[in-house]
């Protein structure tokens, strides 16, 4: 029999700041890859290309006015002014292991969500952070590490993009 692990908990920091029941749902940064089509002269078909990393974006949704941590770094020059640290509790129900599992992102908060206003309801916002650094650990492993303006990308502990780096001379 195999039962998934399932996140049971989760929290999220902002900036050092500890938002513990504060946030009601996350949209986790997708991994993907940008692709493009090729065809070369000699061959039956396209192949697709890896051109790098796509955009990567972080939701998240509080539930009620959040604003240290938050604000601080809005509209900020700096592209990795604001840090966002997601664990997460991922639990086995056949065996009761609990599988820590860390998201470390750094970039912008593109929109700030205020949601709707109503009194004696529950008010809830969005936040989406665009991303310039992403790293996922999963029970004290690193998984994926990707820093664009670092020129950083590893997977489980390959640095996919040394030798191009070394190519350049950075």
């Amino acid at each position: 029999m195999a039962i998934p692990k399932i996140l049971k908990d989760f929290n999220l920091f902002g900036d050092g700041n500890n938002w513990q029941g504060q946030v009601t749902k996350l949209t986790l940064p997708e991994l993907a890859r940008r692709m493009v089509e090729y065809e070369g002269g000699g061959m039956d078909g396209p192949i697709e290309v890896d051109m790098g990393a796509n955009l990567q974006e972080f939701t998240w949704t509080p539930g009620g006015l959040i604003v240290d941590g938050l604000f601080d770094t809005f509209g900020s020059p700096v592209h990795d002014a604001a840090q966002l640290r997601f664990t997460g509790a991922y639990e086995s129900d056949e065996t009761g292991d609990t599988v820590a599992v860390e998201i470390v992102v750094r970039g912008r908060h593109k929109t700030i969500g205020m949601g709707d206003a109503s009194k004696g309801e529950n008010t809830t916002g969005e936040v989406t952070t665009t991303l310039s650094y992403y790293k996922l650990t999963v029970d004290g492993e690193e998984i994926v590490e990707m820093d664009r303006p670092g020129y950083v990308f590893k997977v489980r502990g390959e640095d996919r993009l040394a030798q191009r780096r070394q190519a350049l001379g950075i």
